[in-house]
């Protein structure tokens, strides 16, 4: 068996990759390292579980329940809600874990299941080794030591989780949102009741499509992958902006009183420049990944604030800044980690901090955005080659050195092989658009030529 855990928890076709008796059992090998079997510190260990709408998160949930509680882990069943909603749970309510089941902005056939430790905090790799390692042993035969009369946990709904969550986000806003009119696409996914009734509670009028979840219909032509819908609404409704959520509300994208997109960049920037005027940005810095466009770095150097790379992924965007203590970090993408207020990407509150800036400036979120201007960004996988040799390849590494002297300081070159798959991706960054579909057409057949 190849390693369980992923870049963002267990994830995989639901009933095919990702059973019930997975579910179960891997709640029982996390109650074990994270909740000591229902002994850590001598009291009886409590678990938030939440989840999004997807169908299949009905039997999913059933079974981690299931196996928490015979573990002697007491529930606290929260229904249908965001990721961050659980991990800001999980820290309020002085649980020992959590456990959100999701597959984020997947297809609905697809679901997975997030662990957060206490404090509502991702796992380390450590930790996911241990709960791997504890399941794995009891694959083969090992019995679980269980608990029996009292020592059992107990199950119980949650329900002000959704009151205490939305209290918690209108309480950080610098500033109230009357006067917006805002557009919501919720992906049908688990926002959709939280996100409107968030931003109506902080003044804003709202107009939501894709907020009508029936189990299947999840990220399915709407939220941040889908951003069509969105736009025409915007225009049509003559709205202020507009923000888009996937599936389990752990991202956000925008969209401007002229329907045009905001990336995650742009929201860094909008929210970096603001944090830092508030003197929340400490040490003037934000932390993004190496996809994040030239652009984006370059406005923030001009405007005095140091930006800070890490390897793609949230969770690396995360220990950086945890690691340093940072305030703001985030992907293009549109996951976007403000630590002061949560310990993971939260696509709600990202929006009404975006939703506050507006509210508060005056100022129209185009032109906020125009703080930073995106490069023409090109992207080229180049499939079926030796991706362990990219890095080592004498004609690649010459190839690499021929494009950056072309482009010079106003473009970028980034090479980096796939995590998951036998390809190579390019990257390059230039001024003006056909430079870069040339040098990366060029990288490309490089990379073919000497790997394939």
């Amino acid at each position: 068996m190849g390693r369980l855990f992923g870049t963002d928890g267990v994830r995989g076709v639901a009933n095919a990759d990702l059973t019930a008796e997975m579910a179960l059992g891997l709640s029982v090998a996390a109650a074990h390292v994270l909740a000591e079997a229902g002994t850590f510190a001598g009291h009886k260990p409590k678990a938030v579980v939440g989840r999004d709408p997807r169908a299949s998160g009905e039997f999913l949930e059933a079974a981690v329940v299931a196996g928490l509680a015979s573990a002697g882990v007491d529930v606290l069943r929260v229904g249908v809600l965001p990721t961050p909603a659980v991990a800001y749970l999980t820290g309020a309510l002085g649980a020992d874990l959590g456990v959100m089941l999701s597959a984020s902005h997947n297809a609905m056939p697809d679901n997975g299941i997030k662990f957060f430790a206490r404090g509502g905090h991702k796992l380390a790799d450590e930790l996911e080794d241990r709960i791997e390692a504890v399941y794995a042993e009891h694959r083969t035969g090992a019995p679980w030591d269980r608990p029996t009369g009292a020592g059992v946990g107990r199950v119980h709904d949650y329900a002000e989780g959704f009151d205490q969550y939305i209290a918690h986000l209108v309480g950080v806003l610098p500033n109230r949102l009357d006067g917006l009119r805002i557009v919501l696409d919720e992906a049908h996914g688990a926002a959709s009741r939280v996100s409107p009734e968030a931003f109506a509670r902080a003044g804003a009028e709202v107009i939501t499509i894709g907020a009508e979840p029936d189990g299947l219909n999840i990220n399915d032509g709407y939220g941040s992958t889908h951003l069509d819908k969105l736009k025409a609404a915007v225009v049509e409704h003559g709205a202020d902006l507009g923000i888009a959520h996937d599936g389990d509300a752990d991202r956000c994208l925008a969209v401007d009183h002229t329907g045009e997109e905001v990336d995650g960049d742009q929201i860094l920037s909008v929210l970096a420049l603001a944090m830092r005027e508030r003197s929340a940005l400490r040490s003037d810095t934000v932390v993004a990944t190496v996809m994040s466009n030239l652009g984006f770095k370059l406005a923030m150097e001009r405007e005095g604030i140091q930006v800070v790379q890490t390897a793609v992924g949230d969770r690396y965007v995360l220990e950086e800044m945890k690691a340093h203590g940072y305030a703001l970090g985030g992907e293009q993408s549109g996951h976007v980690i403000v630590l002061d207020h949560a310990t993971t990407g939260d696509g709600t509150l990202t929006g009404l901090l975006l939703a506050a800036r507006v509210a508060g400036t005056g100022r129209s979120l185009r032109e906020l955005a125009g703080v930073m201007e995106r490069l023409p960004q090109v992207l080229i996988n180049v499939p079926d080659v030796d991706k362990s040799r990219v890095h080592d390849s004498a004609d690649v590494t010459a190839a690499v050195a021929e494009a950056e002297r072309e482009l010079g300081t106003t473009g970028r070159v980034l090479l980096r092989p796939s995590g998951t798959e036998p390809l190579v991706r390019v990257m390059v960054e230039a001024a003006d658009l056909e430079q870069a579909q040339s040098v990366a057409g060029r990288l490309a057949d490089v990379v073919k030529s000497a790997l394939g």
